[in-house]
């Protein structure tokens, strides 16, 4: 069940459950992506319940059913698009069964960051305006802000076991850190346009300094190690 403010700033229980049929969660679904289309084109504040139903192919009455309120859908529209922006950390970088090694990893995890911040940018800014002013909103994105800095700080806290980062390093803080050098680059560039580069360099660029920071070397240590003893079996 969705959680709404009250007047006084607490949260209680929404007024819509979540549909228990297909059909019900198809038509939330819809309502979901009707509205991102809406408070992308109209921002939050002059987005219209009437424009986001009609988006969706419902009545402006059939809107109740599935969210109480215009502040509740956009919240879980800034719901799907924190799993997209973060999908590159949870699907590539901390990959267990990956292949690719640290840098590639962290690179191609770059690359999808920027593509995804480039197509969801109107939005993005849209939401940083909203959780200015909606307490549970920002409650929101803060824990999910701490959650995907634990799971990268776990990351380097295996990496540092492995000898391949900076044993010195706070994983916890540098996890926030270099998470918060890479969006607000973003910000700045695909947002702002004080930045002016191209896709390529700034993956190139990011990657550079990211691994520069945490230490992490150009191939695995294994490697290197045989390359400078000749190779197993030389």
């Amino acid at each position: 069940m969705g959680r709404r403010l009250s007047a006084d700033g607490g949260d209680k229980l929404a007024v819509a459950d979540r549909p228990r049929s297909r059909k019900g969660a198809q038509t939330r679904a819809r309502l979901v992506e009707a509205a991102k289309a809406v408070f992308e084109a109209d921002g939050f504040l002059e987005a219209r319940i009437t424009d986001i139903a009609e988006g969706a192919g419902v009545s402006h009455g059939s809107f109740y059913h599935y969210f109480d309120s215009k502040e509740q859908v956009f919240r879980e529209v800034a719901d799907a698009l924190d799993d997209r922006m973060n999908a590159p950390l949870s699907d590539v970088i901390l990959v267990e069964s990956s292949h690719a090694g640290p840098r590639d990893r962290i690179r191609e995890g770059n690359r999808q960051f920027f593509v995804s911040y480039q197509r969801d940018a109107r939005l993005i800014s849209e939401v940083e305006q909203v959780s200015r002013y909606d307490d549970q909103l920002k409650a929101e994105r803060r824990t999910h802000l701490r959650a995907y800095g634990k799971q990268l700080a776990a990351t380097i806290e295996e990496m540092q076991a492995a000898g391949l980062v900076d044993r010195a390093l706070n994983p916890e803080l540098t996890s926030h850190a270099i998470g918060a050098m890479v969006t607000r680059f973003a910000d700045l560039w695909l947002t702002q346009g004080i930045v002016d580069t191209s896709l390529d360099e700034a993956v190139d660029q990011l990657t550079r300094l990211v691994c520069n920071a945490l230490q992490l070397p150009d191939e695995p240590v294994a490697r290197r190690a045989r390359a400078a003893g000749g190779g197993a079996g030389s």
